[in-house]
């Protein structure tokens, strides 16, 4: 008895599995950011040690190992909701908007891009995490190399990416547009947090567009053509 068309290879297509909706990543994203929002909850109610990712999965609705999946482990939960904290979800007129806008004018478009930055640092939640992470260093050696390497990459792929077109254009000179993106970006969040006690005091509103700019002047002045 000859195979049916769902068990014969050569039948065509009608034996091939219907397609799967596209809404199933959609789902994954909004799982993850649900697990973020959980975990900065969690965080700064019990601080880093007595924080668990079994809190965390409750909190969010979501199975243990779901969490394990999508962060690897605490720590770097952690800091990925350190990251959420700045604005990173797109919940503040401030978060970060890809490419960076390149208007012709270098000093404007870094002093943009610099108060974006700042406000994103300087969220209070995400003050309060990186202040735990301080807190918990002598503990947890290990978040101090992972805070390192957790810099979120969109912002410094985009400040790299503008200043490897400046150089293209001839307006700087700037032969290591990474070196000179982690720079701008350190320098800014170093300024706003020594200003502001590491959020602890606020930050007038015109001191966002002062340090950045002054941050942005340093930076051109850096890398000036000669």
């Amino acid at each position: 008895m000859p195979d049916s068309p769902a068990t014969d290879p050569a039948a065509g297509t009608a034996a091939d599995p219907a397609p799967q909706p596209a809404a199933r990543p959609r789902r994954s994203e909004a799982k993850r950011d649900a697990i973020l929002r959980a975990a900065l909850t969690v965080f700064l109610r019990e601080g880093f040690a007595g924080a668990s990712v079994d809190t965390v999965a409750a909190t969010a609705g979501v199975g243990k190992q779901t969490v394990y999946a999508h962060f690897g482990d605490k720590e770097k939960l952690f800091l990925a909701a350190a990251q959420a904290a700045g604005g990173l979800l797109g919940d503040t007129p401030d978060a970060w908007q890809s490419p960076l806008p390149a208007t012709g004018d270098p000093r404007a478009d870094l002093t943009a891009a610099g108060v974006r930055i700042l406000r994103a640092v300087l969220a209070p939640d995400a003050a309060a995490l990186h202040r735990m992470t301080i807190a918990e260093l002598a503990r947890h050696p290990e978040l101090q190399r992972l805070w390192r390497e957790s810099a979120p990459r969109g912002t410094l792929d985009d400040l790299t990416a503008y200043f490897a077109e400046r150089d293209r254009a001839g307006d700087l000179d700037v032969p290591e547009p990474a070196v000179a993106a982690r720079q701008f970006a350190l320098l800014l969040a170093t300024e706003g947090r020594v200003r502001t006690l590491h959020g602890t005091q606020p930050l007038p509103d015109a001191d966002y567009a002062r340090i950045a700019a002054e941050t942005a002047d340093l930076i051109l002045r850096a890398h000036r053509r000669t």
